[in-house]
């Protein structure tokens, strides 16, 4: 234990969302008695759950799901019978049509039609033969997995609905970051044995708290207060006070008034470009400029009351129509029963991406309740009229937006940062890293471990490093694995060829030869036989050097042509599973959203 916890330090977690609630109860946990401080009036940050005359709304969907044993474990020991398992369906709309996904062959056929699906076909072969050889923007990481036809087809709209940038300027880190654990490996392996691990996306069910996440949140801060903590909601913190590389204290607002908090140690998961801008002294000049050029991207959900008890069996629904604004769709009804109070009727969550300040985050409550309105209409989900009341939410900073050079802006305010020595930033936004609620929470485990027991986790590696988010592999995995690498490895048609153009070559000019000197009354004739596909071939010793020249020719044609099937006929079969495992891909990356 360090010598900073037989002083018993005063922690300061700052933001009470999943990532500093789950610091502040494993502080608890530990005997510490740590201050939290929410700006929100209700704790869960982005996955809070707001209500509205006794209807729950979801801020975006959160699904419960984890591969790390040690969050499971603080879910089912804090919400208990509370935490309800759920079935899963979601549909994408798009051009009128609703399509199932992880897409189906048969269904997206018939929605696409078969002109269009040939095209999409031959663009996917296409990008397979000829990729790009560089995979720097979401565009290009996208159409080498699915050609370009229905990159812009699925993909194309929907990005750039949700992050309000072109998908060439949307860097594929994001991509590769939020939809992981596919390859030809794990499609194949899955095929010759019973896999071991969950794709966390392609789940046909999941875990949810009864009432939403909040509910859960609101649980995890009941327990931090029982254990001596204190959690402050409505406390903004407008200044942070440090001096020379160590935090000393922090300035909250509440109700107009200030006080200040001083700390020995503070974990914050407030948005780390406010966390620069609001220290005292200020950060040098090129922090502050490299911070004020991070963005994100923020959200609204038009919460609508729909008089009907039933609507549609999705959890949730991807709008792909660009003749509407809404992006997603979520049917709180159908992600717990008692998120609805009157079983008459239905709740839904119309999401809207935008950012501060442009028309659709300034637009006035009534007029997006009637725009909500009008799309469900036009969606075809129900119609205006059966909508009896609603209400607005908004949600800043949602997604940190991985743009063209934020990779380059952060790496400049994460050594600031790091240099501060009492202080550890978590979460997605005090990372500025788009990361699931398990991974939030878990950086708040690890910086905890980091102040209690003197660890070194990086927490800024949490979703990235092998360590996190990779299936771990049984020695026969590993083994099946090994085996598939060496059959799926392509042949060499000219070394094939010349390697058994040599073997026949030489096979026919010694055999020649050892019936040569064998002799006789009549010197191999089974094998002179072979003078009527070889002009000129006879057994004797100058038919041997043509021999030698004739067998290595035609078993090189043999190789060469051997290669070729082989190889076309493993593409072909490796085609068809990559198509198989990429379905599923496809509806990761919307989940992923």
């Amino acid at each position: 234990m360090s010598e900073s916890i037989y002083e018993r330090p005063q922690v300061v977690v700052i933001g009470g969302g999943p990532a500093g609630l789950t610091a502040a109860y494993e502080l608890v946990l530990r005997d510490l008695h740590p201050v939290v401080l929410e700006q929100q009036a209700v704790v869960g940050g982005l996955a809070r759950t707001e209500s509205y005359r006794g209807f729950h709304f979801d801020m975006g969907g959160h699904r419960f799901f984890t591969k790390v044993a040690e969050i499971e474990a603080i879910w089912r020991r804090v919400l208990g019978d509370d935490f309800v398992r759920r079935p899963r369906l979601s549909r994408i709309f798009y051009d009128g049509r609703f399509f199932h996904y992880p897409l189906r062959p048969w269904n997206a056929l018939a929605g696409l039609g078969p002109w269009q699906s040939a095209l999409v076909a031959i663009s996917y072969l296409r990008w397979q033969l000829m990729p790009y050889h560089e995979e720097e923007t979401f565009e290009q990481w996208v159409t080498n997995r699915f050609g370009r036809r229905l990159f812009r087809t699925f993909f194309k709209t929907y990005t750039e609905k949700v992050w309000g940038v072109s998908c060439s300027e949307l860097k594929a880190e994001w991509a590769a970051q939020r939809i992981k654990d596919l390859s030809l490996r794990t499609a194949v392996l899955n095929m010759f044995m019973r896999p071991q691990t969950t794709i966390k996306t392609l789940i046909e069910e999941f875990d949810y708290p009864r009432l939403g996440p909040g509910m859960m949140w609101n649980a995890v801060r009941v327990a931090v207060e029982r254990g001596g903590g204190v959690v402050r909601t409505g406390s903004e913190v407008a200044a942070i006070g440090r001096d020379g590389q160590r935090i000393q204290h922090v300035v909250i607002a509440t109700n107009g008034t200030r006080e200040t908090l001083t700390g020995t140690h503070f974990i914050s998961s407030m948005p780390i470009t406010e966390l620069v801008a609001r220290l005292d002294p200020p950060a040098p000049p090129d922090v502050r400029a490299a911070a004020e050029q991070l963005t994100y991207r923020d959200f609204l959900t038009v919460c609508l009351i729909v008089g009907k008890a039933d609507l549609f069996p999705d959890n949730w629904i991807y709008i792909h129509d660009p003749a509407v604004r809404v992006g997603r769709i979520q049917n709180f009804k159908n992600w717990s029963p008692d998120m609805v109070p009157d079983r008459g009727k239905t709740s839904l969550g119309l999401e809207y991406f935008c950012s501060e300040g442009d028309d659709l985050w300034c637009m006035p409550d009534a007029d997006l309740i009637e725009l909500g309105k009008r799309e469900i209409a036009h969606i075809g989900l129900a119609d205006a009229e059966d909508v009896v009341d609603g209400c607005v939410t908004r949600v800043p900073k949602a997604y940190p937006v991985y743009d063209a050079r934020y990779r380059q802006h952060l790496d400049v305010v994460r050594r600031f940062v790091d240099g501060l020595t009492n202080l550890q930033t978590i979460g997605r936004n005090g990372l500025h890293r788009y990361n699931n609620q398990d991974h939030a929470m878990l950086t708040g485990i690890l910086a905890v471990r980091n102040l209690v027991d003197d660890e070194r986790n990086d927490l800024w590696s949490v979703n990235t490093d092998q360590e996190y988010h990779e299936e771990v592999r049984s020695p026969e995995e590993r083994a099946v694995e090994d085996a598939l690498v060496r059959i799926f490895a392509k042949v060499d048609r000219r070394a094939f060829g010349l390697a058994l153009g040599i073997v026949g070559g030489l096979g026919l000019f010694l055999a020649t030869l050892f019936l040569v000197l064998k002799g006789g009354a009549h010197v191999g004739p089974h094998l002179a036989l072979l003078g009527q596909y070889f002009p000129g071939y006879h057994v004797t010793s100058t038919g041997s050097i043509l021999g030698l020249a004739y067998g290595f020719l035609a078993s090189f044609c043999v190789g060469w042509g051997f290669a070729v099937i082989r190889n076309a006929t493993f593409f072909l079969y490796e085609f068809a599973i990559r198509r198989r495992a990429e379905s599923g891909l496809f509806g990761r990356f919307l989940d992923s959203i």
